[in-house]
């Protein structure tokens, strides 16, 4: 019998770690600009949340409890624009990535059912088709996509890596397209709320569901909107039915979101001051690391929205890591992404204020 591992490619960051290494040596430290992981404080009211509701020595349930619904559906109203979302559109999770890992095998997807995500995209939608021995290809106009056995269609805007923001014409065209097929539409917005060129649009908006969520879900987190990576706390809402299913195999996986993560959670989305402060945090640090990286040649694309820059200098974009990583800065290589990035790296906007300043002195001095 085949190992899992068989079925799934190298750990991306694995291939990383020379790279760190050179870039750990650097006199004045590492200057971490791969992994957009948060570093800046988790929001007071959040962790008094969190505290408050230590003390749950029984089980959560799947479907959380009536305050983290009534969380969920008002938040999907207020910063969404969804209209008539009830309890039954919404489900927490335990962090996105699990969900991404892991849906195509919860709704059933195996071999000859296909998953599509987008040429340059963030690896987990393919590590799902694969852990559910699903079939996987990767599309640049998902209008252009063969339908024939096409079961999940992944979309991801604001993207990463590129932070390219779909607009709402081109949203509407894919679920009309969609919906002709039967193809269920997945909607990574874990981004929406970082919007800097562009105003992300969800998926969800009557604008483009034309105020019908069938064959529609979207997935969101709170790990950057609210630094809460640590907490995994993370969200579906769309397709009831679908929603209805997912419910189903969870309750019996035991996929519950601990009960101080649920409570921390209200707290969080209940507030949209946090948001705004942080938000503010990362547009000093894009603007900063986006000026440096254009003095030292590099040209910025996309990236109107997300926590990341898409910076090239047409070179290998190991050539870039390695080149960064002498000056102590290291970056995400654009190939983590799919062949497409091959001549990109992603620049994350996940350091503090007093790394970004360094990384700015390093490369004006390159």
């Amino acid at each position: 019998m085949p190992s899992v591992s068989d079925r799934l490619p190298t750990f991306p960051w694995d291939r990383l770690e020379p790279y760190k290494t050179t870039a750990a040596g650097h006199p004045d430290g590492i200057v971490d600009l791969s992994v957009g992981t948060p570093v800046d404080p988790v929001p007071a009211l959040v962790r008094r949340a969190l505290t408050e509701a230590a003390d749950s020595p029984g089980y959560p349930t799947v479907w959380g409890t009536r305050e983290l619904r009534d969380a969920l559906t008002g938040w999907c109203e207020r910063r969404l624009g969804a209209r008539g979302v009830t309890e039954r559109n919404v489900l927490p999770v335990v962090g996105s990535k699990e969900l991404v890992a892991w849906l195509p095998t919860q709704l059933g997807l195996g071999p000859g059912d296909r998953v599509a995500f987008p040429r340059l995209a963030y690896p987990t939608y393919e590590v799902g088709a694969r852990l559910a021995r699903a079939d996987h290809v990767a599309y640049d106009d998902p209008l252009e996509l063969d339908p024939a056995g096409l079961k999940l269609l992944w979309l991801n805007s604001p993207s990463n890596p590129t932070g390219q923001v779909l607009p709402p014409e081109k949203l509407r065209a894919v679920v009309a397209w969609a919906r002709e097929h039967g193809v269920l539409v997945l909607s990574d917005e874990c981004y929406l709320e970082l919007g800097w060129e562009a105003d992300p649009v969800s998926v969800l908006h009557p604008d483009v569901c034309g105020g019908s969520y069938t064959g529609l879900v979207a997935v969101h987190s709170l790990s950057k909107r609210s630094n809460l990576a640590g907490y995994r706390a993370a969200f579906v809402a769309g397709d009831s039915d679908v929603l209805g299913e997912l419910l189903h195999v969870r309750k019996h996986g035991g996929m519950m979101t601990p009960a101080p993560v649920q409570a921390a959670t209200v707290a969080a989305l209940g507030d949209d001051t946090h948001v705004t402060e942080q938000r503010e945090r990362y547009r000093a640090r894009r603007t900063a690391l986006r000026g440096a990286l254009e003095a030292a040649g590099f040209r910025i694309e996309h990236s109107e929205a997300s926590l990341y820059l898409w910076a090239t200098r047409d070179e290998s974009c190991w050539d870039t890591v390695a080149g960064l990583a002498e000056r102590g800065v290291l970056v995400a290589p654009g190939d983590f992404y799919g062949p497409a990035g091959a001549r990109h790296v992603r620049v994350a906007l996940t350091a503090t204020d007093e790394r970004v300043a360094a990384a700015v002195r390093r490369l004006k001095e390159s």
